[in-house]
């Protein structure tokens, strides 16, 4: 501080990057701004958050409104507004305390009184690396004179509690009371020009294409959006593509103090704002800035006497991250979300369980995960097997692929190694369709799980840790294991030939969806089909269904035997947890609550059984879809042998048709496998987890879901754990939720989702990928969590993605429509099984269906229609 005088005043110069609680966030940006080498930095001072404190403590009225306002339902908009704003009135008619003005007084006495100034916000929750709380203050221009210096000091102070403010923080999960402001009094510049510069393209995350934005006059005028800017993109400090815009308006200083908008000359409307060796100079010195603050960055900046001066920056909080390699080389990443049904960011326990235990390295970003496909990509063969796999999955991701090849020089060409032929260890084997070969893998993955129970049991310490590396080995194996593999491929390839030959031979679309209905062997849609069992039991029994349309919590079971028909209800849920219990939504995330710690969640789909089935009705749907299949086999079987060399096709038809149904139901065991162990290893290591807790390590058993495998295994040995480390992912963690996660994303960070070259659909339809047979009219519900679904009879269900753990909620809607999936995902095939229109794919879909909109779902033709 500058002197013991000027406690609640510090300089620009004085601040650094590491007095956000002292200066907030762009207090200390400027500070660390202004250290930076070459970088103009327009002088001025801080008025520190003590001051801000100082003057709430004047005001003890303020303490009573952030208790209400801390109890206020985040969503009552009205009562938000209320006490913000009598909080706001508060601050503002508090005088500033003597000592705190005099601070002020002194720090401006230097500039002269006649110097005007930019009196910026700058809260302790702003322009922070996992979320910047832009515009979310206020900002004041051309400031003339100490009484009005500290009159908008007060308004600034009071701006920490506008309404979007406060809303804005309540959906990052910061508390009102932990955020503090400081206010930047910053020498006013009086520009040409003025923008905004980010050091990454904010529109594809491409960091290597950086883009400014710039209008005549004060910056204000573009953020403001009274102007369309100039935008310039430079790559490799070349200007490679610029729009001019016409701006017919700017925002300038007034000699007085205050701004006014003026009308540009009409001649210079659409001259640029800057020159291209302007642009080029403002993007090297924002490469400086981002390499200081180690981050793409947000910069706002100003021209005047042909010299840059920087007021701002801040990092880009929407990139996506790039998954870290060490090298320079390009690397082109396909995401694992997107393959299997599971898009929210993982913790990294869950991140790194999954990386030990896969067939494949994969690499984590942004709490995600994803595999580098980019020597696939460089030779013929393996660039034609990729497209021709994932384009049959998911043709968003094939055409992100091509998006990205299309660009000659960003994947190396490399030549085939040798002749063309079978992969390493040869191509998998032609097998029988036999249904002893599905029950003998079934057997074998039981056998395994039964031997890691049994061993687990008597591990603990280092020695678990041990023991965990060799079942992870036994793990893989099983996973990789050959005639696994055949037979999934067999269903698949059964599947997508009867699609192919029928299209042709019949001219008929996803023949193969009415053909898979009912097949046997399927454990996720018998997961759905059991849950209704569970309903027939609890149906007959009044005060249980009472009892459970009010349970809060996860103890219910405990409380069932005491009402009538409570035994048998409870004996129903717990059988069926004994058989699923380690299923949950987000299931590759091993830190995820399964069903069996937390069976409440199962209730509202128990419930809606209740309220939409009649008894039996597990076995009449199975019975029902059986009889459609063997009804389309005759019926195609009949219509090909009418047709040329007709007994060959219907022979060779007849042969995919019960391969199909074979083995086409064992492609949902694998994963069933997967979390079956997955649910072993939790809970040997929250074992683990209640040591270090009741040993004082650690603070909540949870915590240890914030450390990798390797690290908790060190904190069992060491029993030390880093707290801050804890706080740093948990806090990492918060700010990727808010992150889309791309379908492919490069090492240069652009984010390339692919689109459906289509023109084959009705206006405003919304476009994806027909996935399951036929077209379906009805209620879309918009369901984000499946406990929180309310679902009835002939609802359509629109999501972002299903795994396995939503098909109990499958047997009770007549349509799906999501945002993520491929052919061979989890949802489609249950939806085929179950016969249900599906569509998936499509591009935001949660977001451009209302919750109850009637809509129509073309599962044949891949695209979905808003009706009236």
């Amino acid at each position: 501080m500058l002197s013991s005088t000027y406690r609640y005043v510090l300089d620009l110069q004085e601040i650094d990057g590491t007095q956000l609680a002292v200066a907030g966030g762009k207090g200390a940006h400027l500070g660390e701004l202004s250290r930076i080498e070459g970088v103009s930095v327009p002088g001025g001072f801080c008025v520190t958050t003590d001051a801000f404190r100082r003057t709430m403590a004047e005001a003890p009225s303020i303490d009573d409104d952030l208790d209400r306002l801390s109890r206020v339902d985040p969503d009552d908009v009205e009562a938000i507004r209320t006490l913000s704003a009598r909080i706001r009135r508060t601050i503002e008619d508090t005088a500033v305390p003597a000592d705190i003005a005099a601070a002020i007084t002194g720090a401006l006495a230097p500039f002269g009184e006649e110097a005007a100034f930019a009196v910026r916000s700058s809260a302790t929750a702003e322009d922070l690396p996992t979320a910047s709380f832009a515009g979310q203050q206020d900002t004041y221009l051309n400031v003339v004179g100490a009484s009005a210096i500290l009159r908008h000091v007060s308004r600034c102070w009071a701006s920490l509690f506008t309404e979007r403010a406060v809303t804005y923080r309540r959906r990052n999960g910061v508390d009102d009371r932990t955020v503090h402001m400081a206010v930047v009094v910053q020498r006013m510049v009086f520009p040409q020009a003025a923008g905004i510069l980010f050091t990454a393209d904010p529109v594809t995350g491409n960091r290597k294409v950086a883009t400014v934005d710039a209008g005549y006059g004060l910056g204000e005028a573009l953020v403001s959006g009274l102007v369309n800017p100039d935008v310039y993109k430079v790559r490799d400090g070349e200007v490679v593509a610029k729009t001019i815009a016409a701006k017919q308006r700017a925002v300038q200083a007034l000699p007085g103090g205050g701004t006014q908008q003026v009308t540009i000359d009409a001649q210079r409307q659409e001259q640029p704002a800057l020159t291209d060796a302007q642009v080029v100079r403002l993007v090297r010195l924002g490469r400086r800035i981002e390499a200081h603050f180690g981050r793409p960055q947000d910069i706002e900046w100003c021209l005047a006497d042909d010299g840059f001066r920087i007021v701002q920056s801040r990092p880009i909080t929407t990139l996506f991250p790039v998954p870290e390699t060490g090298d320079q080389e390009n690397h082109v990443y396909v995401s694992v979300g997107h393959q299997q049904m599971m898009t929210d960011p993982m913790k990294p326990l869950g991140l790194s369980m999954w990386q030990l235990t896969a067939m494949a390295p994969m690499h984590e970003a942004g709490g995600r995960l994803f595999v580098d496909v980019t020597r696939r990509l460089a030779t013929p063969t393996g660039r034609a097997g990729l497209l021709d796999l994932v384009g049959r999955g998911d043709p968003l991701v094939r055409d992100a692929l091509e998006t990205v090849l299309e660009r000659d020089d960003f994947v190396p060409s490399l030549p085939d190694r040798g002749p063309g032929g079978p992969p390493p260890g040869g191509a998998p084997a032609p097998i029988e369709t036999d249904p002893a070969l599905v029950t003998e893998l079934v057997e074998r993955s039981q056998a395994s799980i039964a031997a890691l129970r049994r061993d687990i049991r008597t591990k603990s310490g280092p020695a678990l840790f041990d023991f965990l590396l060799e079942a992870f080995a036994e793990h893989k194996r099983v996973l990789g294991d050959r005639l696994s593999m055949q037979v999934i491929m067999a269903g698949m390839d059964a599947t997508w030939w009867l699609n192919d030959k029928l299209l042709e031979w019949l001219g008929e679309k996803n023949a193969a969806d009415t053909l898979t209905l009912s097949a046997p062997g399927n454990i996720t849609s018998e997961m759905g089909l059991d849950l209704l069992d569970v309903a027939d039991v609890i149906r007959p029994h009044p005060h249980v269904v009472a009892f459970l349309q009010g349970v809060e919590d996860d103890d219910f079971l405990d409380e069932l035997p005491k009402l009538p028909g409570g035994t048998e209800a409870r004996d129903a849920i717990e059988a069926y947890l004994d058989r699923y219990g380690m299923r949950c939504a987000g299931e590759i995330d091993i830190t995820r609550p399964r069903w069996s710690e937390r069976p409440g969640m199962l209730v509202p789909a128990i419930l809606d059984n209740v309220r939409n089935f009649e008894p039996g009705a597990a076995r009449r749907r199975f019975e029902q879809g059986l009889q459609e299949a063997r009804k389309k086999e005759r019926d195609v079987l009949s219509r090909l042998r009418a047709l040329p060399d007709g007994d060959r096709k219907a022979d060779e038809a007849k042969r995919m048709i019960d391969r199909v149904r074979t083995f086409i139901g064992y492609r949902e065991y694998p994963k069933y496998d997967i979390v079956s162990r997955y649910f072993v290893y939790k809970q040997a290591l929250l074992g683990e987890a209640e040591r270090l807790v009741r040993a004082g390590v650690l603070a909540e058993r949870e915590d240890v879901f914030y450390l990798t495998f390797q690290e908790l295994h060190e904190a069992v040995r060491s029993q030390r754990v880093d707290d801050r480390l804890i706080r740093q992912r948990a806090e990492a963690f918060r700010s990727y939720q808010a992150l889309t996660p791309p379908r492919v994303l490069t090492s240069d960070g652009e984010a390339v989702d692919g689109a459906y070259r289509r023109d084959d659909v009705p206006d405003g339809a919304l476009v994806g990928l027909a996935v399951s047979a036929g077209t379906i009219e009805g209620r879309a519900r918009v369901v984000l969590d499946m406990a929180q679904a309310d679902l009835q009879a002939g609802d359509i269900l629109v999501t972002a993605y299903t795994d396995p753990s939503w098909s109990p909620l499958f047997v009770g809607i007549a349509g799906l429509v999501t945002e993520v999936g491929g052919l061979m995902t989890h949802g489609a095939v249950i939806a085929r099984e179950y016969g249900l229109p599906a569509v998936v794919g499509v591009h935001q879909a949660t977001r451009l269906i209302r919750d109850g909109q009637r809509i129509r779902v073309h599962g044949s033709d891949g695209y979905v229609e808003l009706l009236p």
